[in-house]
């Protein structure tokens, strides 16, 4: 188990920041250099999204890629919207997103195109019956091909940028982002191809097939490529979570998820299959559960995240980096929310700006030591302590009198005169002899302004 200081050190008493000590510093290769791999990363997404920019609308007409991609783009902000409302306890940085994204919207959809194209083929001249390679290529081909293009973003940003994937939460946001990006591309292809049918066929409004894909695949499942690839991202914030030392459990875990994304993938992909009313069996007994059950998931974890903040974090306020209110403000969206309102309200945009950093932070440091308390922290722990401890340190005049304000507004009411257990007090309830009320037990746990 990693060990550290049951109570970080006072700031008045610390050492300063890391890397200050001597010690001879190794300038990276070129290659090695931070400007040299975005470059790379945006000039392939970028020539990703050129090719596939070019394939699809060579498919669609120009005038039926413009009308998918107008009906195309209806889901994505509010797909979009509410990743970001899941990631708000710790959110992660907006490059993330946007690479999510990209490289879902780019480069897996290019990847699967192709790829797809390729194997449906080579289905089709190398079996004895050809009619039989387009139920393969769905059932079969495509969930391994798309879900393992989309589970590269997600290997990448947990490769590459692990301080911003610490749990569950983040591998559903990345895998859920890049699974959108996806199949905004995909619904591109699948509604201009549908327009393009309807200018030859000389059909209109609703009986049109661009009517019914419209229908199918952004009214009842623009949910369904989230769906898969979260299984996905599931897998690799377990592994996120276990311990450096777990090599087993970190990788069999994700490939676990990456598996089960294929198995749903193929399953409802295969649903037209089934018989003529397959995709509506499938659709009410299997996806809309599943569905719920993972929203059910993730928001519990979420709300274990803010317990996990409100549980960590008084060791900071013992040691004196933290304010007494800060724990009950940070573990509670409403307070976060209202300390952000506060500091807009009195000393602007930038002020508000700092707070949502330092809640970022602050929330950032619980995790670290939750995972350093379960014996799961890397070797980097006291660095990385060391430095969230700074960024809140320098944004404590801002940030604290806002979050004390609002631990204060969000803290329980006190009921006055307090009812004791066995007395018949002045709201009319008893209750066992010498047992307080029970709302002042959570007043007492929670709030620090009690006197």
């Amino acid at each position: 188990m990693a060990t550290f200081p049951p109570y970080p050190t006072h700031p008045t008493g610390s050492a300063g920041p890391p890397g200050a000590a001597g010690g001879a510093l190794r300038h990276p290769h070129w290659w090695q250099r931070r400007w040299v791999r975005y470059g790379a990363l945006i000039t392939l997404l970028a020539l990703s999204g050129l090719v596939i920019l070019a394939l699809v609308r060579q498919q669609t007409g120009t005038d039926g890629f413009l009308v998918g991609l107008g009906l195309a783009v209806l889901p994505v902000p509010l797909l979009i919207a509410a990743f970001r409302w899941l990631d708000r306890v710790e959110p992660g940085p907006w490059r993330n997103i946007v690479f999510a994204f990209a490289w879902g919207a780019c480069a897996a959809a290019l990847i699967a195109i192709v790829a797809n194209s390729f194997a449906t083929k080579w289905i089709a001249t190398s079996t004895a019956d050809p009619s039989s390679a387009d139920t393969l290529g769905a059932t079969v081909i495509a969930p391994i091909v798309e879900e393992s293009a989309k589970a590269a973003a997600v290997l990448l940003v947990f490769l590459f940028r692990r301080r911003d994937f610490t749990g569950i939460v983040d591998g559903v946001v990345i895998a859920g982002v890049t699974a959108t990006g996806f199949a905004f591309t995909e619904n591109i292809l699948y509604l201009g191809t549908a327009f393009g049918t309807d200018q030859v066929t000389g059909d209109r409004g609703i009986a049109s097939v661009t009517a019914a894909t419209f229908f199918v695949r952004v009214i009842m499942s623009p949910f369904a490529h989230p769906l898969f690839t979260v299984l996905t991202g599931i897998g690799f914030g377990i592994a996120a979570l276990s311990a450096d030392r777990q090599h087993v459990r970190r990788g069999l875990v994700p490939l676990g998820g990456l598996l089960l994304a294929m198995s749903m993938h193929a399953f409802w992909n295969g649903s037209s299959t089934f018989g003529p009313y397959g995709f509506f069996a499938v659709y009410g007994a299997f996806m809309l559960p599943a569905f719920g059950l993972l929203t059910w998931l993730v928001i519990w974890t979420r709300q274990r995240e803010l317990r996990t903040v409100r549980e960590e974090l008084p060791a900071y306020v013992l040691a004196g980096w933290l304010g007494p209110g800060e724990p009950f403000a940070l573990g509670s969206m409403r307070a976060r929310r209202l300390a952000r309102d506060h500091a807009r309200h009195h000393l602007g945009k930038s002020a508000a700006r700092a707070v949502e950093r330092y809640e970022a932070y602050a929330t950032s440091l619980a995790f670290l030591r939750h995972r350093g308390r379960r014996g799961r922290a890397g070797a980097d722990f006291v660095v990385r302590e060391r430095e969230l401890l700074s960024e809140l340190w320098n944004r404590r005049q801002v940030a604290r009198p806002a979050l004390e304000y609002a631990a204060r507004a969000t803290a329980p009411v006190v009921p006055t005169p307090w009812p004791v257990y066995g007395v018949q007090g002045a709201y009319g309830y008893g209750y066992p002899v010498g047992q307080p009320h029970p709302a002042y037990l959570a007043y007492n746990a929670y709030n620090p302004y009690r006197t």
